[in-house]
């Protein structure tokens, strides 16, 4: 039977200032998918909530909007895909070998305190499957904790995106708060790449973690050799 793995995306459109969008990033979603695809793996997307998944807008230009995120987006079925994604009530984690969670400044929102997430997560976790993150989707990894009520985190080497890349995007001011000190406060061993927007990958156990949305592809890449 080939691995299955639990994509996780957004619900969530736009920072708490509702006049400035933001929601999935696409690359992030479309890099990983096409490397586990390429394998064989059965995938399913699922939400803190379940339904439509909206897009950031800055994920559909330059630089990261290439082949892959054009072909998905151009895709009226992939895209359909993103219309109706599963709610976590709605999965049973034993079906699954791996999740995956997308970024995207939108999950700073909906991904870290989702009940239904966090159950998945750990039950996979503690099964011995895979726990994988890129850049935002860190943020689903922080309030996530196992049957003995430690952070799954806590004590592990993580990346994601790095304060510094805040700053460098530009969104330092919107984003409600810095993921990078929140991880280290769960007692999570941070790691970055020491030049900011480059693929960066951190492996620790089962537990596979990228920088940012450039390492997408490498950290499903650790992902599929784990699997």
């Amino acid at each position: 039977m080939a691995p299955r793995v639990l994509t996780v995306v957004t619900n969530v459109g736009h920072y708490d200032d509702p006049s400035h969008p933001t929601g999935l990033w696409l690359s992030e979603l479309t890099h990983a998918w096409d490397v586990f695809a390429e394998r064989g793996f059965e995938q399913v997307l699922v939400s803190p909530q379940g339904g439509r998944s909206p897009l950031e807008p800055k994920s559909v230009r330059f630089p990261t909007y290439d082949k892959s995120a054009k072909s998905w987006h151009a895709d009226p079925d992939r895209m359909d895909l993103l219309e109706h994604t599963a709610a976590p009530e709605a999965i049973d984690s034993a079906d699954f070998d791996a999740v995956y969670f997308t970024g995207g400044h939108a999950v700073m929102y909906d991904f870290p305190d989702c009940p239904g997430l966090q159950r998945i997560t750990r039950e996979i976790w503690e099964r011995g499957g895979i726990v994988a993150s890129v850049c935002h989707g860190y943020c689903g990894l922080l309030n996530t904790t196992l049957s003995d009520g430690s952070y799954l985190v806590a004590g592990r080497r993580v990346t994601g995106f790095a304060w510094a890349e805040e700053v460098l995007a530009r969104v330092n001011k919107l984003v409600p708060y810095n993921a990078e000190e929140e991880m280290r406060k769960r007692g999570a061993i941070y790691e970055k790449a020491k030049l900011p927007f480059v693929s960066y990958a951190v492996v620790d156990g089962n537990l596979v973690t990228g920088q940012n949305p450039f390492s997408a592809k490498e950290t499903a890449a650790n992902v599929a050799d784990l699997l």
